[in-house]
């Protein structure tokens, strides 16, 4: 027979297998392919192989692989194909080189592989042997197949991209890098995998997969990735409007193993996004303007005034966040009826135990918009937060107990403008429709009717912490609740009459308008409060309370006028972004109707400006300067500016001390190309007194 065969050296191929798997962007030494999906390797032998030689290829998964368990695949060539649908075969054997192509199951168990050769009773372990086996959105046998280029390149390899915030009425965009591409991230997801509970066959699936990382991205019961705070003071950590993206949280994770500190839900989106887009799941990141937060899933939320129209934030159970941000990740229900693939909701922001640990989804999209709220996982906690209704209590004090008064039901005000970035662009996408059917229509009633088999409706009596009295005209029976139907035509607009600038007054205005003919008298009572963006209410600024006569088709402005020291010093105190908050009661003395509205408005602020060159060379340096002009009437303490470009230059922090009004600050950075194609260079600014200026620029790298 000759000299036994020997392998002396291995080539992983990166430059051909990586682009070909899309996966060249990847910062790892290690081969980094998609399953399902062919891969070359070449062996160098110490002599000519052979047909009666035996060779084969060992890729195990785990401490102990194992054959019995689907964990050890011994792959050989020319031989029958193996039961673990893994395939391998000699494409061309010169000398003492074999090419061989592996192929690994379109339902392998994503993770880590160690590779080693046998050849007769030899073993060949490599260097730098793992070979990371991921998801693949391109192979139409993966579940996780999406069938779409455009869409692929947008969810899965994006590197960046932006997060919706503020509010329905006034929504501003958020920057954010993802940066599933960069050193130690991909790491860091595998070390999530080791550390979820799941069993190596369960990670060959997406649902399983997505809905472990969904709690490990919060560190409420595993010791994940992020601890959540929204206590306005992250003094002992990171405020969470400080990140820009999730690159240094993962990595400081990786590095410490242990919870970064803080996050809010936009974070837990961000990272999420991030870790299934590494894993290679297609996955976007989604906002709801007027989330619903029901505590008890009842779908219905109590809203409480007291005489001058303030809200009440801390009578109720459940709350109203002016956005909350989860994710969206794309794949096939095998574990469900036909009809629900596709966009599934999952979301790391810890409110809610499901099962016993703080993880949510994945819920499928088509299962919230149709009300089949039983499917797994949590559609009803989804279904409720884009779907609740609201019920207006004013609250007045008589003998000094609290006595509740129904002012009025709305079914149309929670769930608005839901929102991800577009495909291939930086612009907004609504995409409410892909959670339930239009406001008011059969259907979406349809789904109501649905739900509400599945859950149980309250009935109508207040459910405040401390409701010890309300009027009898109370209904205890559950229904779907309907709209309350405005008999005298009234309408209410609330806006602001000049730009709404951290240190100027802040000029609001309640405008009645009369639809009907005849005069009506309307007592109002207007407040405007500041808010945290949970709907916590972090102060009170001022309230209006008149009685006007409305004739016929006329309108009225009532103007609220706050002075900037009403507000300032808590906007410095709190280390939060904060919102305007304004509500409204009008009763019209004919009809006995009353009216309610609110609206949340967020601060105006002046733009940071991003200087540099349209395009560039790979690895030769240019200069990007950041210009920030203090356009405020106020001084802006403590200033720092963050700034990252990913294949650019590192997360780089400038600490600029105060800018008084009208002083302008200029910062640089040198930047050297390590990549090619369009990249992203993202800054932020906060100061004591303002809290979220963001900006990004583009710049093309050719070689």
């Amino acid at each position: 027979p000759g000299p036994e065969l020997k392998v002396t050296g291995i080539d992983f191929l990166k430059s051909q297998n990586c682009p070909q798997h899309h996966t060249d962007a990847y910062s790892i030494k290690q081969l980094v392919v998609r399953r399902g999906q062919p891969f070359q390797l070449q062996l160098t032998l110490s002599r000519e192989l052979r047909a009666s030689d035996k060779l084969a290829l060992r890729f195990g998964i785990g401490e102990t692989p194992m054959k019995n368990r689907g964990t050890l695949m011994s792959l050989k060539p020319n031989k029958e194909p193996d039961f673990s649908g893994w395939k391998i075969s000699i494409i061309k054997n010169n000398g003492k080189e074999c090419l061989l192509s592996v192929t690994s199951s379109p339902s392998a168990a994503v993770g880590k592989y160690k590779l080693h050769v046998k050849t007769g009773t030899n073993m060949y372990k490599p260097e730098n042997s793992e070979v990371y086996v991921l998801f693949n959105p391109w192979c139409k046998d993966d579940v996780v197949f999406l069938d779409d280029e455009a869409k692929r390149k947008e969810y899965v390899l994006n590197d960046t991209g932006c997060i919706y915030v503020g509010s329905a009425y006034s929504i501003s965009s958020r920057p954010w890098n993802f940066g599933q591409f960069e050193e130690f991230v991909l790491d860091a997801c595998m070390y999530l995998l080791d550390k979820s509970p799941l069993k190596l066959g369960h990670r060959r699936d997406p649902v399983a997969v997505s809905r472990a990382m969904s709690a490990l991205v919060n560190a409420n019961d595993d010791s994940g990735v992020l601890m959540g705070n929204w206590s306005g003071n992250y003094s002992n950590g990171t405020s969470p409007l400080d990140w820009i993206g999730s690159v240094s949280i993962l990595q400081q994770y990786y590095k410490t193993k242990k919870p970064v500190c803080y996050g809010q839900c936009w974070v837990f989106a961000g990272v999420l996004t991030t870790v299934m887009r590494c894993l290679g799941v297609a996955a976007r990141c989604i906002t709801t303007f007027n989330s619903a937060h029901d505590t008890d899933e009842n779908l219905r939320l109590d809203v409480y005034f007291n005489e001058q129209g303030k809200k009440m934030d801390t009578m109720s159970f459940d709350s109203v966040w002016n956005f909350h941000v989860w994710n969206d990740v794309w794949m096939k229900r095998g574990d469900l009826p036909a009809g629900f693939d596709g966009w599934q909701a999952i979301d790391a922001t810890p409110q809610e135990q499901s099962q016993g640990a703080f993880q949510c989804g994945p819920s499928p999209l088509k299962a919230v918009k149709e009300g089949d709220v039983y499917l797994p996982f949590d559609c009803k906690f989804v279904y409720a937060e884009v779907n609740a209704d609201q019920v207006y209590w004013l609250v007045t004090k008589v003998n000094g107990r609290d006595k509740f008064y129904r002012l009025s039901t709305q079914t149309q005000g929670i769930g608005l403008n839901i929102s991800t970035k577009a495909v291939g662009e930086d612009k907004r996408e609504d995409i409410t429709l892909e959670y339930k059917f239009p406001e008011g229509s059969e259907q979406e009633r349809r789904a109501m009717q649905r739900a509400c088999s599945f859950i149980r409706p309250a009935g109508l009596s207040p459910r405040a912490h401390y409701a010890s009295t309300w009027s009898s005209s109370m209904e205890a029976e559950p229904r779907v609740l309907r709209e309350s139907v405005n008999k005298s035509g009234l309408q209410i607009e609330i806006s602001n009459t000049a730009p709404l600038y951290p240190g100027n007054p802040l000029e609001l205005a309640i405008t009645l308008k009369g639809t009907t003919p005849g005069s009506c008298t309307v007592s109002l009572v207007g407040s405007c409060q500041l808010q945290a963006y949970t709907g916590k209410v972090l102060g009170d600024l001022g309230s209006i309370k008149e009685t006007i006569k409305i004739e016929g088709r006329a309108e009225k402005q009532i103007p609220l006028k706050i002075a900037p020291e009403e507000y300032m010093k808590t906007l410095s105190s709190v280390e939060d972004e904060v919102l305007i908050h304004i509500t409204t009661i009008a009763e019209v003395k004919e009809t006995n109707d009353k009216l309610t509205k609110e609206m949340t408005k967020r601060f105006e602020y002046p733009p940071i400006t991003i200087q540099m060159p349209e395009k560039a060379k790979l690895n030769q340096e240019f200069i990007c300067s950041f210009i920030f002009k203090n356009k405020l009437n106020v001084s802006l303490n403590n200033c720092k500016l963050m700034v990252e470009g990913l294949g650019l230059f590192k997360m780089t922090t400038f600490d600029q001390g105060d800018l008084p009004s009208g002083r302008i600050m200029k910062s640089e950075i040198i930047c050297k190309p390590t990549r090619v194609g369009e990249k992203k260079i993202v800054a932020k600014l906060t100061s004591d007194q303002v809290k979220a200026i963001s900006a990004e620029k583009s710049i093309t790298i050719t070689e």
